[in-house]
């Protein structure tokens, strides 16, 4: 395919926008979306594409042939929003109370409907097939990207590509990474269970805030003495309650956090420690406790010569200068799913502009993109595409 095929998609850009912006103002919760799976098999539908429906639950796969024979190509493009309040005024708020695009998934899924209909019209020209995989329920553990490949969504793909869009860059780059890109990310919960009394009377207590408030500092020396200082490691306590009144002292206190590594050494490491460091704050107050320790996605490890691919093809989109490696990060992603089924890569595509006042990082209330970076991410995936049958055909 030519240079045409770039200013196809860009012709494509007031349909992108306008998909991204309906999605926009109807996001719908993980494994609650209805209406968006039904406008993604609708538009691929009338495309003339091969349809699979309820994926895993409630993914949607498109499958486009081309008349040429080669290898398949999945591109994959999430659509679940949050249980955020949108703040931003613009005309595309969102009109689902307390429901919100905050992680430009709407974006994602217009670029990927942009791709599907840019290359259905060359599909004489493709040598190779495309799957455009169209998922459910990223932001949840376990994700809906595990249920899509159980449920066959990669069968036959030889690589998958995905983008995100990046408030921490400006619009105009392409971010990739060889190897981790992102973290395992866990999750724990914790009950410590004590005495409760009252307040002016501790000693006929057992005081499960006193042993709750430990065990945060305590978790703590794990990453700062048990991990090698040279890999990377995050515990996170992001929730503690218990108790009702100044006087009162609770019997119970629960805490909720979340585990980020890398290594699978360094994981069952902590896991093992957590409990252990627990259980002897526990018995230390004369108390008990209940652990709850739930696996996350796995890391995000993309594969060498897919990202080799990327980073290629971000070159011939925005310009040597403006493709950059970017250091680890300890997000969880559950693309690693598919990575972890097939070859391939995850890459950020940079979507701030300050002089537009769009700033914020994703999962903020007033998180919005420059829509420019659709059009950027759209030819760097397409690019990857056909680099891909170009090298392995």
């Amino acid at each position: 395919m030519d240079a045409s095929f770039f200013s196809r998609i860009e012709a494509l850009r007031d349909e992108m926008i306008e998909i991204r912006r309906d999605l926009h103002m109807y996001p719908e919760l993980s494994r609650k979306e209805v209406r968006t799976p039904e406008i993604i098999t609708d538009y691929l539908r009338k495309l003339g594409l091969e349809v699979k429906t309820n994926v895993g639950g409630r993914g949607v796969v498109g499958i486009l042939r081309g008349d040429k024979p080669g290898k398949t190509v999945g591109l994959r493009a999430d659509f679940d929003a949050l249980p955020i309040s949108e703040k931003n005024d613009v005309p595309y708020k969102s009109k689902n109370p307390g429901v919100m695009h905050a992680c430009g998934h709407d974006a994602h899924t217009a670029i990927a409907l942009g791709l599907a209909k840019a290359f259905s019209e060359r599909k004489h020209e493709l040598a190779g097939n495309i799957v455009f995989l169209h998922q459910h329920a990223e932001e949840v553990v376990p994700g809906g990207a595990k249920d899509m490949v159980e449920d066959g969504a990669l069968e036959g793909v030889d690589a998958v590509f995905a983008t995100h869009m990046e408030n921490a860059y400006p619009v105009g780059d392409v971010i990739y990474r060889h190897g981790y890109i992102m973290a395992f990310s866990d999750r724990f919960e914790i009950e410590v269970i004590g005495q409760g009394g009252h307040g002016a009377f501790p000693h006929q207590t057992n005081d499960a805030v006193v042993m709750a408030s430990q065990l945060v500092n305590q978790l703590q020396t794990i990453v700062s003495r048990k991990v090698d200082p040279l890999k990377s490691a995050v515990i996170s306590i992001g929730s503690i309650h218990g108790g009702e009144g100044a006087n009162v002292i609770a019997d119970s206190v629960t805490l909720k956090g979340t585990i980020r590594t890398f290594s699978k050494e360094v994981r069952e490491k902590i896991i093992l420690n957590v409990e252990r460091i627990t259980a002897a704050v526990a018995e230390a107050g004369e108390g008990t406790y209940r652990l709850d320790y739930q696996e996350g996605h796995p890391v995000t490890w993309n594969h060498h010569e897919e990202t080799d691919i990327i980073v290629e093809g971000g070159k011939a989109v925005v310009g040597k200068e403006h493709v950059k490696e970017m250091p680890p990060q300890m997000g969880g992603e559950d693309f690693s799913h598919f990575l972890n089924t097939v070859p391939g890569s995850y890459f950020f595509t940079g979507s701030a502009n300050k002089e537009k006042g769009i700033i914020y990082p994703y999962h903020h209330d007033q998180f919005d993109i420059d829509e420019e970076a659709m059009i950027i991410g759209a030819k760097t995936l397409a690019k990857a595409a056909i680099l891909y049958f170009e090298k392995n055909n």
